[in-house]
């Protein structure tokens, strides 16, 4: 079922899948920025943890959907050294920062090569990769069922998928603060930094409206993952998910 990512209300793909790239192809050369100012920081300790427990050896290729600006990608290169990664996005203007970062040398010398892409429709031959890995991705996917078959369907058989994403604290006056300050502080954040105010009252929305850390665990498992999994980051806040296709 396809939903607006924003209300989780059943709607038409091409609702979410335009906005998603409005708002991102706009903020793309800020987007770093706001998320190191608006997190106070923390986003880099949930990158790592997040790399940390990803099932990644030196051996592996490695996919990254909704890849963005490359922070997972370039936390993956330094902590797992793999073989190879290919980094996607839905929005080329945020791959184009990250194409930039590599020439940089963020990858540490790990070779990456970047494709626009959507990850409901993702252009890979079955089990091509041995992990996936996707931050604050699924949350703009409006049919995340479906993008999650195919995270599966492009895995070989025993690889991994690690997910980052936003979530729900369990604490009632912790949860109360969160959700003051994405209504509020978000789009103040995003007026600030980047000028697009609005587009941050959707991060905000679509946060609240994703699933908790069970119900996302509900997804794998619905589409097909086994030995699903997840650890809280900041109370909840974040949560990193690990989850396998079977044998």
């Amino acid at each position: 079922m396809s939903i607006d990512t924003a209300t989780g209300a059943e709607a038409p793909s091409e609702i979410s899948s335009a906005r998603v790239k409005l708002i991102f192809s706009h903020i793309a050369p800020k987007y770093e920025r706001f998320n190191a100012i608006s997190s106070f920081g923390t986003y880099k300790a949930w990158l790592h943890k997040m790399a940390k427990m990803a099932a990644i050896n030196s051996d592996a290729r490695v996919l990254d959907v909704a890849g963005g600006t490359g922070d997972v990608t370039f936390e993956i290169a330094r902590t797992k050294k793999p073989a190879h990664i290919m980094c996607t996005d839905l929005v080329p203007e945020m791959l184009e920062v990250a194409r930039k970062h590599f020439a940089d040398g963020r990858a540490d010398g790990v070779p990456v090569d970047f494709m626009v892409a959507d990850a409901q429709a993702l252009p890979f031959e079955d089990e091509q990769f041995d992990a996936v890995t996707v931050a604050y991705g699924i949350r703009n996917m409006p049919d995340r069922p479906l993008a999650l078959r195919e995270m599966l369907r492009v895995l070989k058989p025993g690889g991994s998928l690690t997910c980052l994403e936003f979530s729900t604290p369990k604490n009632a006056i912790w949860r109360s603060l969160y959700g003051f300050y994405l209504r509020h502080l978000i789009p103040f954040w995003g007026g600030l930094i980047a000028g697009e105010r609005e587009g941050f009252v959707y991060l905000g929305d679509s946060i609240r409206a994703f699933p908790d850390q069970q119900s996302l665990a509900k997804m794998m498992e619905d589409a097909g993952f086994k030995d699903v999994a997840w650890v809280n980051c900041t109370g909840g806040i974040a949560a990193v998910h690990t989850a396998y296709k079977p044998l």
